[in-house]
């Protein structure tokens, strides 16, 4: 990988149109919606290779699931999700009133949903740890049911580790399905399913454009876009561990993005060296090839600066300050998903352990949006409580402001309490 100067670089994230693809998840949405179970299998045979001999998960494969994990990796699980949990714990809301000068009173109540679901990945790999995520924040919120989806491997049953994550968690309602399927059949409802409020979780194209498609019938917390991480980097850093790091995000996906910036061109120079050298060691090599030939750069820039500036311009879904003083840098940064200060927070200890939320804005969306959280599974609610004596005060300002926009019920139905009075 070569090294660009600034004015070389242009690094935009454009997600190109498949209509094909888009054309297949609404047939599959559409026949999920008419036929419910039946599709759910038929799809799930068809793209799968699988017909399941039940879509529900027996609470005894959940078990024997979590009985099986090695106890070093149940451990680790167990030590994530408390962390996790408790990390997300801080993050609940205030109720308040507010009590005005007229004496009206305002209100704003936080909400939990009833029923979420959750899509975890298959496919190229399973991924507990985004169990761990999506669940662990809904479960703090107080939400009251969470349903699982995973797509069957060749025993019929979802990734025996995802399980084992939903079985920890005490996930009961899981569903060997996958796909925009899946995604249908938690927006709409089957025989066996019953219809979600939310659904979270990253998935496939097919997962992301069904989401897609059902958006406005049921709540999504984001279309997920493949991972990416963007590194500033100064003369100092460890060019091994910004090679390291750069490969965590390529290994995902070949569509995965890395980059570094740096203000030493001698650093990204032995950054291109570490990258060829560590890349061979990975059993992932190929895909992480790809993603660094695609969305892999090198960048010069003048200052550190600079840098945050571009990161600023990218939005990107991880961003690694490995600089002497990352703190100081910190303030400038307005739009990214997670920020990772100094040489030793590399951001897998955000994907597993440190607590915070790996689901997180792509594709330069961290300009709008933010990563997953317990504000997704609240909703809030105002409350209004005017007395007499105050909507007395209000009449004249509020069928004013009616009248302005020609709505004379609204004015009447404020004029007609204060005919009541007299």
């Amino acid at each position: 990988m070569s090294v660009v100067e600034r004015e070389e670089f242009n690094w935009q994230r454009v997600t190109s149109a498949n209509p094909q693809a888009a054309a297949r998840v609404a047939e599959i949405i559409e026949d999920v919606r008419r036929r419910g179970d039946v599709a759910l299998q038929a799809w799930t045979k068809e793209l799968d290779g699988q017909w399941p001999a039940s879509l529900r998960v027996p609470e005894s494969a959940l078990k024997q699931a979590l009985e099986a994990m090695p106890e070093a990796t149940r451990l680790a699980m167990e030590q994530a999700a408390a962390r996790i949990r408790r990390y997300h714990e801080a993050q609940w809301p205030e109720d308040f009133t507010l009590y005005g000068d007229d004496g009206e009173q305002l209100g704003l109540l936080w909400r939990a949903m009833d029923r979420v679901g959750v899509y975890a990945p298959g496919g190229r790999g399973a991924y507990p740890s985004t169990v761990l995520m999506d669940v662990i924040p809904a479960q703090v919120a107080g939400v009251r049911e969470i349903v699982l989806v995973s797509p069957p491997g060749g025993d019929g049953l979802p990734h025996r580790d995802v399980l084992a994550a939903a079985q920890l968690l005490g996930v009961e309602e899981v569903y060997a399905i996958g796909g925009a399927q899946a995604i249908a059949a938690l927006a709409y409802g089957t025989q066996s399913i019953q219809r979600v409020n939310k659904i979270v979780g990253p998935g496939n194209l097919y997962v992301a454009l069904a989401k897609k498609a059902v958006m406005g019938d049921v709540g999504i917390d984001a279309i997920a876009g493949p991972s990416e991480v963007a590194i500033l980097a100064d003369e100092e850093a460890n060019p091994r561990y910004v090679a390291a790091d750069m490969l965590a995000q390529a290994e995902h996906d070949p569509e995965a993005g890395a980059i570094c910036l740096s203000t030493s061109a001698a650093l990204l120079a032995r950054v291109a060296d570490e990258l060829e050298r560590q890349v061979a060691l990975l059993p992932r090599a190929d895909i992480a090839r790809q993603a660094l030939d695609r969305w892999g750069a090198l960048v010069h820039i003048a200052s550190l600066d600079e840098g945050v500036e571009l990161l600023n311009e990218i939005a990107p879904e991880h961003v690694e300050l490995l600089v002497a003083e990352p703190e100081r840098l910190l303030p400038g940064i307005r739009f990214a998903g997670a920020v990772f200060l100094g040489a030793y927070s590399p951001e897998p200890v955000g994907d597993y352990f440190a607590g915070t939320n790996h689901v997180l804005p792509t594709h330069g969306s961290a300009r709008y949006a933010s990563g997953l959280g317990v504000h997704d599974f609240l909703r809030r609610m105002s409350v209004v409580a005017y007395s007499r004596e105050t909507l007395a005060k209000h009449a004249s300002h509020i069928v004013q402001l009616a009248r302005a926009e020609a709505l004379e019920a609204h004015a009447r139905a404020v004029l007609i309490r204060e005919e009541e009075e007299r």
